[in-house]
């Protein structure tokens, strides 16, 4: 595994480029690489014996059916253990822990702020990641009710909110800091989603304004920014809202949409007023769906609020046939100073392996655009539960790993 220079200045959690000892690009998975939900295998192919029950189990949580809480608290350390060992496996020095506590953005953030209830049977006008490309391909997405959201039942705020996340958020540290005992890495992170993507999944019906209910969840999640922060974790702030909330409303201009967007970005740097901004990585895409993304909005139009973001990292997906030619973007729009890059390099949108040589291209060209100390090696968005079967997410892993390698010789040497 190559040496880096990518230091993060006083604790795991903060970060910033540091080039001591001989700059090279670390091989990093971001949040949702890990995003071993759906089970997972070892790189040798073997189930992971932990992983598999683990999941099972928060399966069954989710599902409101019965479940052996000894059961889970017991195995959860120890599929977290397996996730990160396997991730260090395949060559990846920025590791978390594998989202096995969160089996998706609904149930995660009930378990975190309240406030929320469900309602079997509700109707509300459905807010779709593609719905933009659905108006122009009605008949592919009228054969692919699952992408609709057929069965899924609305939850809506009907209360006031309030952070009781606390032991949860606790147990996500405990768990990550005892997987990590004897393991060498680069860094270790926790992701939490942001406000914008929970407005969207979690729908209004209690505050009279959605400034006044993003700022109020942002008050609620701030908890949690700044328990990962505190315990001595890089923060990931998870937001495909920014980008995908395009398609959600089309009848929305650019302009107006940038406009929503901002609102959006202001409640998050709420949420993370006194959090420095060396201690944040913040993720964006364009919603991980499997499906045309035809009129996504351009990076273009919202680069400029992506910088707006507390964030000194920031992970864009760029590597999907919809995006990749957006590098081109970084010739004429200027990084900050002090931040950096964390371009998608590997994708989930394919089983198709990227080529280590490709990846290492993709990164090369990054660096020349933005320099090559400020550009680190990621993933379009989690590979577990969106590829064809986990040990494809762990071959991508290793070729990023591989990739970042072969990028770091050519431009160091």
């Amino acid at each position: 595994m190559a040496k880096c220079s990518i230091f993060w200045d006083t604790s795991v959690k903060a970060y910033r480029m540091k080039c001591q000892f001989k700059p090279q690009l670390i091989e990093f998975l971001k949040k949702q690489i890990t995003e071993m939900k759906s089970g997972a295998d070892s790189a040798a192919g073997d189930p992971g014996r932990e992983l598999q029950a683990a999941k099972a189990l928060i399966a069954a949580k989710a599902a409101g059916e019965p479940y052996d809480r000894e059961a889970l608290a017991r195995r959860l350390p120890k599929a977290v253990a397996e996730v990160v060992r396997l991730q260090v496996e395949a060559g990846l020095d920025s590791v978390n822990d594998g989202e096995l506590s969160k089996p998706n953005f609904t149930d995660y953030v009930r378990e975190r702020i309240s406030g929320f209830e469900a309602r079997p049977g509700g109707q509300l006008a459905r807010q779709l990641i593609f719905g933009r490309d659905a108006e122009k391909f009605p008949k592919y997405f009228d054969d692919r009710m699952t992408l609709r959201g057929a069965g899924q039942q609305p939850v809506l705020c009907t209360g006031r909110i309030r952070y009781i996340g606390a032991e949860a958020v606790r147990a996500d540290i405990e768990n990550l800091r005892a997987a990590l005992r004897g393991v060498r890495v680069e860094e270790a992170y926790l992701p939490a989603v942001a406000p914008g993507t929970i407005e969207h999944w979690l729908r209004n019906e209690h505050y009279p304004t959605d400034e006044a209910y993003l700022f109020a969840i942002a008050d609620a999640m701030r908890e949690e920014y700044r328990a990962i922060v505190d315990a001595g974790y890089i923060l990931q702030i998870d937001d495909p809202d920014l980008a995908d909330a395009w398609q959600i409303h089309p009848q929305m201009t650019v302009g107006e949409y940038r406009k929503f967007a901002d609102l959006r970005i202001d409640a998050l740097n709420y949420a993370l007023r006194d959090i420095p901004t060396d201690r944040v990585r913040f993720h964006m895409c364009w919603g991980s769906y499997h499906g045309p993304h035809r009129f996504d909005i351009p990076l273009r139009d919202i680069v400029d609020l992506i910088f707006k973001v507390r964030a000194d990292a920031y992970s864009i997906e760029a590597s999907n046939p919809c995006h990749e030619h957006e590098w081109r973007v970084w010739a004429t729009v200027k990084l900050p100073p002090g931040k950096f890059l964390v371009p998608g390099v590997v994708g989930h949108y394919s089983d198709f392996i990227e080529h280590p040589e490709l990846v290492a291209e993709r990164l090369v060209k990054y660096a020349k655009l933005v320099g090559r100390e400020n550009v680190v090696a990621g993933t379009d968005c989690g590979l577990g539960t969106r590829v064809g079967h986990p040990t494809i997410a762990w071959a991508k892993f290793e070729a990023l790993a591989e990739g970042a390698r072969l990028a770091t010789k050519q431009l160091w040497g």
